[in-house]
């Protein structure tokens, strides 16, 4: 079988490792000139973390990985208010990562036969029923199935299933991530990742081991549109903060700003004929949820599960559909929920953000509060592994 990928990201090469393993034909097309440098750190966990351990990748990721043991909430002053200590949230199998050294260990662990183009855009689709030709914007390529692995403003689900304001949904936040120098800052922050405890807006950082400190930063806008200039935005934002920002600030880079709206991503159906979205493109369930790393190597393995063991394209995309989606929803909702834990509204909601982390340090409610962060569990990752092993029948769902 034959089959493009449009997006060269984390769900996107996920799915490339798993398809060209087992044989297929891939062709991957990144409208990128290269892979991104921008990104934020990551704590990777739940489903993903079982796909990327069946999938052989784990020794990779660990040894790209942070030891970030909790995470600290600081007054302007830098003194810790609150902390929560990130292994516990997931029982240990959790690793912090950043995201652009994620998808260099998924590019890496490509196979060669992989065609992967990047400066590469999509222009077109045509699905006659029994193929889709990909129209990209130097030549076009005819294949068994497409799949839109090309984020939030995916280009594939635009060309098919119609505009953005169908299926985006923003939560009311904007968010940006960048890095620079600052060894004082390094210093500070060396080993945890520290944010100030604040309303309405907050800024994280943390250490990186090439000496540089990446900044992670999310406020409510009285704009909810995207700013055409990134720095002037975020400058403008975080001013008055205390502790590190105005450091922080005054060190951000004219140019490779991550900066976006935090939002979710909602659809009736996945697929439509021989084209199917995957991660964020369909699915994305914003940081709030914490998991879109996650979800998007684990959606991949599920998808490629059921392209192998179905006797059709079209069954096999409805089963990932059936398997996948109330996984999602699940997360979905847990991010929708965590909106004004994860950035308080009013001082009240922040004292009670202080406390909900104090509880989770008492044995006997850590386990509640720490599965109020991370969401439901699943072994559908573990199940699949299981049943491709015993070629025997998938549970729906769980």
């Amino acid at each position: 079988m034959k089959v493009v990928i449009c997006g060269a990201g984390i769900a996107g090469l996920a799915l490339a490792n798993r398809l060209s393993a087992r044989g297929d034909e891939v062709v991957v097309v990144e409208r990128a000139p290269g892979p991104r440098g921008q990104g934020y750190m990551i704590d990777f966990f739940g489903p993903g973390y079982d796909a990327a351990e069946a999938m052989g990748l784990l020794p990779a990721i660990g040894a790209r990985a942070y030891a970030i043991e909790r995470a600290s909430f600081v007054d302007e002053t830098g003194r810790e208010r609150a902390s929560i200590h990130t292994p516990a949230v997931a029982s240990g199998r959790l690793l912090s990562i950043m995201r652009p050294d994620l998808e260099e260990v998924l590019r890496e662990a490509l196979p060669d036969d992989v065609d992967l183009r990047y400066g590469t855009r999509l222009t077109g689709v045509d699905d006659t029923g029994d193929r889709v030709t990909v129209e990209l914007d130097d030549t076009s390529v005819e294949a068994d199935l497409l799949v839109g692995a090309d984020g939030v403003h995916s280009a594939v689900r635009a060309a098919v299933f119609g505009p953005e304001e169908r299926f985006l949904h923003d939560l009311g936040l904007h968010t940006a991530a960048f890095s620079f120098d600052d060894p004082e800052i390094h210093a500070e922050v060396a080993g945890r990742f520290c944010l100030t405890d604040t309303v309405d807006r907050q800024m994280g950082f943390y250490g990186l081991r090439d000496g540089r400190v990446a900044a992670f930063a999310v406020h409510r806008p009285a704009d909810p549109r995207l700013p055409a200039e990134p720095r002037p935005a975020i400058r403008e934002a975080y001013r008055g903060l205390g502790w590190v920002v105005p450091q922080a600030l005054r060190a951000c880079p004219a140019e490779d700003i991550y900066y976006d709206q935090v939002a979710q991503i909602r659809m009736p159906s996945w697929s439509s004929g021989r084209v199917v979205l995957l991660g964020d493109a369909c699915y994305a369930v914003s940081l709030l949820a914490g998991q879109g790393a996650s979800l998007a190597i684990s959606g991949a393995y599920v998808l490629a599960d059921r392209l192998a063991r179905s006797t059709s394209v079209p069954e096999a995309l409805a089963d990932y559909e059936r398997l996948w989606r109330p996984v999602v929803e699940e997360k979905q909702q847990t991010g929708r929920s965590a909106a004004r834990w994860f950035l308080p509204g009013s001082k009240l909601q922040l004292h009670f953000r202080r406390a909900t982390l104090a509880l989770a340090k008492l044995p006997v409610l850590n386990r509640y509060v720490t599965a109020r962060l991370a969401g439901k569990s699943t072994g559908l990752i573990t199940s699949l592994r299981a049943a491709e092993r015993e070629s025997s029948p998938i549970p729906a769902g769980e």
